[in-house]
């Protein structure tokens, strides 16, 4: 009887064996990740170098390993195993995966309290009594069944994020009276949706905002959009399956800048409401909890009606170490792309990729033009300032090649803008690119050495697959301010 036992279980394990090798070596391999929002890696290039040296056969198992056939269903499946194996924590029921490291960090940091402008507190009635669980990256889970929520922690301290302020500072100095210039921090959901004791798993974010607008000279606007959005957290303001907010909570954030720039502004009976719907974001791949991909959402946002206006983009060709190595003619197309229900790429609507330049030009006539410098949190407020501004311009921190001052001075610029999420405020990253801005030659550089990409925020955890451009005849459109700067 245990000799055939024996035999059985060999049996077993032979085919599985087999059933392996022949899924991973004969079947299609994966190209990209849905789950995890990029590309998968190819075939490495050989040459004769990389092969002497080893890196070429290294490359090949980086390769196999990565691109591994139904590399998605595999992944879904191991979490699912682990949603089986997590552990209670404690008597506050915080679950932590058996295989997860929470986030550290300390709660309830004192503020700097010397900023003159008044910043509501907010007090969590929403999910402060939730249960939640820890999952991969130390990202918050929260409730449970179709309302399950994803939170990404913060591990800042209360006098972080000076540098934000300097370089807000550093341009107003830089262009004088001529331009006004605006500061907006956006905070991330896990300050409005943590519950209470998951709190010791990040750090309050209000003490950063504080600090920074605290630090910014009298001519900078702070636009507090923290007591704002705090007033609206009862509203779909951030996605539940995603890291970023939602549109309505950015056009709540436009609506608060509109009035601090004083100028006019169209509520929402003034646009189309459309909807993606099943939409299920990047907090699935990033905490690799099954809970997120059973609980997908609306993805809504607004076009507004109506509205004669033209979108003109420059892009910008990046390397795979996202580094700028090229700048395409100006060309036309839609602001907005419709994805269908169920595409995980949908916070690409607006404007379709983080690399261009992008101007709107409106029907306004008010002799306003502003410059909205952004992350990827920025991408859905331009388009609630149409009715707002001649001319709304949107940059990228991360991807801009120009001389500042010039692109200002020819674009007639009347207002900058900067809309970052707190992660990148508190990184210096922004600062540190859009100071070189301000002096750069506008030729673009490609780094002879490869290097690792700085950028530390939410948003560049992972890179969201562009939306490819509606082919349109290229126009110059933009020559009608030539830019001084030279180009490569």
């Amino acid at each position: 009887m245990r000799v055939m036992h024996n035999k059985i279980f060999t049996i077993i394990i032979v085919a599985v064996f087999l059933a392996f090798t022949i899924v991973f070596d004969t079947l299609p391999r994966s190209t990209y990740s849905e789950l995890e929002k990029r590309e998968l890696k190819t075939f490495p290039e050989y040459s004769f170098d990389k092969l002497k040296d080893g890196s070429f056969m290294e490359e090949i198992s980086s390769w196999f390993s990565d691109s591994e056939p139904y590399r998605d269903r595999f992944m879904a499946l191991s979490m699912y195993v682990k949603d089986g194996l997590g552990v209670a924590l404690s008597d506050d029921n915080v679950k932590f995966h058996a295989s997860d490291t929470p986030a550290g960090g300390s709660g309830n940091m004192a503020g700097n309290e010397s900023g003159e402008l008044a910043i509501g507190e907010y007090k969590n009635d929403l999910t402060a009594d939730e249960n939640a669980k820890i999952a991969n990256a130390g990202i918050i889970v929260v409730g449970s069944g179709d309302n399950v929520r994803a939170l990404m922690a913060f591990g800042g301290g209360a006098k972080g994020g000076v540098s934000y302020a300097n370089v807000a500072n550093a341009y107003k100095k830089a262009f004088g009276s001529k331009v006004n210039v605006y500061c907006m921090v956006i905070p991330t959901a896990v300050e409005f949706y943590c519950p209470d004791k998951a709190k010791s798993c990040t750090r309050p974010q209000l003490p950063v905002i504080k600090n920074i607008f605290a630090h910014l000279d009298d001519g900078v606007k702070p636009v507090d959009i923290y007591t704002t959005l705090g007033q609206h957290a009862a509203e779909d303001i951030y996605l539940r399956t995603d890291h970023h907010w939602a549109p309505l909570g950015a056009y709540y954030a436009a609506k608060k800048f509109a009035e601090v720039a004083k100028v006019p502004f169209r509520d929402l009976s003034h646009y189309t409401k459309k909807t993606v719907r099943n939409y299920v974001g990047s907090m699935y791949g990033y905490s690799k909890d099954i809970s997120i991909k059973k609980a997908p959402e609306d993805f809504v946002y607004y076009v507004p009606n109506g509205l004669k206006y033209t979108t003109t983009y420059i892009n910008y060709t990046i390397d795979k170490n996202y580094h700028v190595t090229g700048e395409g003619k100006p060309f036309k197309s839609s602001f907005f792309f419709h994805f269908k229900d169920g595409n995980g790429g949908a916070y690409c609507t607006f404007m379709g990729s983080d690399t261009r330049i992008t101007v709107v030009r409106t029907p306004v006539k008010n002799g306003r033009r502003v410059m909205v410098i952004k992350d990827s949190f920025g991408n859905p407020i331009p388009g609630f300032l149409f009715y707002s501004f001649e001319e709304v311009h949107v940059i990228d921190f991360r991807y801009f090649k120009k001389n500042m001052k010039a692109y200002v001075n020819n674009n007639k610029i009347t207002d900058i803008l900067f809309a970052c999420n707190i992660f990148n405020a508190y990184s210096g990253v922004v600062s540190r690119n859009c100071t070189r801005f301000l002096t750069q030659d506008g030729r673009i550089i490609v780094p002879a050495e490869k290097t690792e990409r700085s950028d530390v925020a939410a948003d560049t955890l992972k890179k969201e697959k562009p939306v490819r451009d509606v082919p349109v005849k290229h126009e110059a459109v933009l020559t009608e301010r030539k830019d001084t700067t030279k180009k490569r």
